[in-house]
């Protein structure tokens, strides 16, 4: 946090909840980032306090970067091969790992269930929970179906007292859940304060690697779906995970949005059943629920996550507005990129749906960002609004540019063998990929604008 040039007459400051940026004076908009309702007041005199004592010590000295010596130290597997994938391979000694997502959504869950598996393995772990009991936390571990006799745990939320703990068992892994009902009992501000958020991930931090003990924390997350706090704890820490879903739909998708040992576009999918989260290692069967025919509105299309593939249903409804603006509801995708698209669909396929309700959504609660399914959507909602089916066992694949012209995807052999291992038959692609793919078992249709793949999707 920086500190103002002058203090404020009062000994009060105010500090910026999202970049921790503080002035003498009150106003209703941080200057330094420009977030609303964002100051909240601190006492001056604890600001130059902290400052003080994480002063650097002991001045280093500075090497070489060829000096420096490496090692390559093998990772710790969570006995989660999804979780590990979402990791980077498995949990990394000496880092930092924050776990956010929405209430009930399985944060504890998972982090319950990869304590006991590790416990199992004879990996030392301390699972700190400051939201319940110990007996409320050995009553869901036995509803799990996952008790671990020789699981240290821990109900606590002064830190200083976890650290103690921390120097009698010397766990492995440690485990806070959550960060939220931490507090320093030397710093002003309640458990959850911007103050106390910060300075308990710092230690935490520290610890983590002086001692290289690997450290979860989970992290609650606003109304709006971002973590609660100063943003600068999602910078602090080395791994920012995120768990996606609807509460009331049985899927939950693991996604890293930040990693320093691995890579970022890696997905995890769950199933949240009465045992806990089971791992489902075969998405696509999961967000594809049938093969061959299909109603108008459906095309399946196909989705790079990380070096997987997965096959996705796109659905789409169109009918009649009632209002005079119609509605654009996208569940799982872009809701600007379904605006463009729309726009390309009137343009260049004569489809007129500018005074009709646009609905799309994803089967099984997925989201896709990338725009190779940008195909599947337009022939989803022209399907529909025609009412017409398109080609049974047909993978429709493809960017769409401004001029209406299909371009081309990458990763194109992987998506196409994902097809051919669940029984689809004919791939629909961009005509720049033509003689680039080499694919048995599957016919290939490329077509080169969307109108083309209008007229090939929807023959009969």
């Amino acid at each position: 946090m920086a500190l103002p040039k002058s203090k404020s007459k009062s000994g009060i400051l105010y500090a910026c909840r999202e970049c921790g940026d503080t002035t003498a004076k009150w106003s209703g908009k941080c200057l330094s980032c420009g977030t609303w309702d964002s100051l909240v007041e601190v006492a001056a005199t604890s600001l130059e306090d902290d400052s003080q004592k994480r002063g650097l010590g002991d001045v280093g000295e500075a090497v070489r970067l060829k000096q420096v010596e490496t090692r390559k130290e093998p990772r710790t597997r969570t006995g989660l091969t999804e979780f590990d994938r979402v990791l980077g391979g498995g949990i990394v000694t000496g880092s930092l790992v924050l776990i956010g997502g929405d209430p009930g959504i399985g944060k504890s869950t998972l982090l319950l269930q990869m304590a006991t598996i590790l416990s199992a393995a004879d990996v030392s772990v301390l699972y700190v929970t400051g939201e319940e009991s110990l007996t409320q936390l050995k009553m869901r571990a036995e509803r799990l179906e996952t008790p671990s006799p020789d699981m240290l745990v821990l109900s606590e939320t002064n830190l200083d007292a976890i650290f103690k703990q921390c120097q009698q068992s010397k766990p492995k892994v440690l485990v806070i859940d959550s960060i939220q009902t931490i507090y320093k009992p030397d710093l002003p501000g309640s458990p959850g304060s911007m103050t106390q958020l910060r300075e308990c991930t710092l230690a935490l931090m520290v610890h983590a690697k002086s001692t290289g003990t690997a450290i979860f924390i989970v992290g609650h997350v606003t109304k709006e779906g971002v973590l609660a706090g100063p943003r600068m704890l999602e910078h602090m820490v080395d791994t920012v995970v995120y768990f996606e879903g609807e509460r009331h739909n049985a899927y939950r998708v693991l996604r890293a949005v930040k990693n320093r040992f691995g890579a970022t576009n890696e997905i995890g999918v769950f199933e949240m059943a009465a045992l806990g989260l089971i791992q489902v290692e075969n998405p696509s069967q999961v967000f594809v629920h049938s093969r061959g025919e299909r109603d108008p509105g459906s095309v399946v299309s196909c989705s790079i996550e990380g070096t997987r593939p997965i096959l996705v249903e796109v659905q789409a409804l169109v009918s009649r507005s009632n209002y005079s603006t119609p509605q654009r509801v996208s569940m799982g995708l872009d809701s600007k990129r379904l605006t463009i698209l729309l726009a390309l669909l009137e343009k260049f396929a004569g489809i007129e749906i500018g005074l009709q309700d646009v609905f799309i959504s994803l089967a099984g609660g997925f989201r896709v960002e990338e725009p190779a399914v940008d195909l599947a959507i337009a022939c989803a909602v022209a399907s529909n609004h025609l009412g017409r089916k398109c080609l049974p066992d047909t993978l429709a694949l493809g960017e769409l540019g401004l001029n209406g012209e299909l371009r081309t995807i990458p990763q194109a052999d992987a998506r196409v063998k994902e097809a051919v291992r669940l029984g689809f038959k004919t791939v629909v692609l961009p005509q720049p990929m033509q003689g680039k793919i080499n694919v048995p078992g599957v016919k290939l249709h490329f077509v080169k604008k969307l109108g083309d793949a209008f007229e090939f999707i929807y023959q009969t």
